[in-house]
């Protein structure tokens, strides 16, 4: 007794062995040029995903660069939610993070209430942010916790202190020299 299913490969066979089994349509041009873009998406995102773990910054600020870097028009963040399959929050907190780097900026789209974005093209100026931004402010503190770490050490263990106070004069040549040279790079990225 034949089953359905042996009727349907029985029939299949017999049309491939005539040849007329339907055979998938040819790729367009327009097809060629949409996986053409989706892979130079794919891989845009990967590259910035990886640029900014190395920055310490959180993957979906990376996959939403990546993906704005990319894009021919400004998005909404609700597309930008949907192609990268985050969270509304991921996205948010990812846009929030990027425009205080002045990585991201918002567009008008006219008949549109919502934000659009676009990415920052310019990497010396976005160098430039970071390190007034996020580097800068941990060096100005870091005097102030030089300073409460040798008020914390004690006069008990002379030993001990030299080894504290060695590493401690250590972080005091770092922070000077972070101090001069960091304002200095961020001055010369902005040219």
């Amino acid at each position: 007794m034949l089953t359905n299913f042996k009727i349907t490969c029985l029939f299949h066979f017999f049309l491939k062995s005539l040849n007329l089994m339907p055979r998938p349509a040819p790729t367009t041009d327009s097809q060629k040029i949409q996986k053409t873009n989706k892979d130079l998406e794919i891989e845009s995102i990967d590259f910035f995903v990886r640029m900014m773990s190395m920055l310490g910054m959180p993957r979906s600020v990376g996959e939403i660069y990546g993906l704005l870097y990319f894009s021919t028009t400004p998005l909404p963040m609700d597309q930008i939610v949907n192609r990268l399959g985050i969270s509304v929050g991921s996205a948010s907190q990812g846009l929030k993070t990027l425009r205080s780097l002045k990585a991201v900026r918002t567009s008008y789209v006219p008949g549109d209430r919502k934000d659009h974005y676009l990415a920052e093209t310019e990497f010396r100026r976005l160098f430039a942010n970071f390190i007034k931004e996020e580097i800068m402010p941990h060096m100005e503190s870091a005097q102030e916790r030089i300073q409460r770490m040798e008020d914390s050490l004690s006069d008990q263990d002379e030993q001990s202190d030299e080894f504290y106070h060695i590493r401690i004069e250590k972080l005091k040549k770092l922070t000077r020299a972070g101090g001069r040279l960091l304002p200095a790079l961020a001055g010369l990225l902005k040219f």
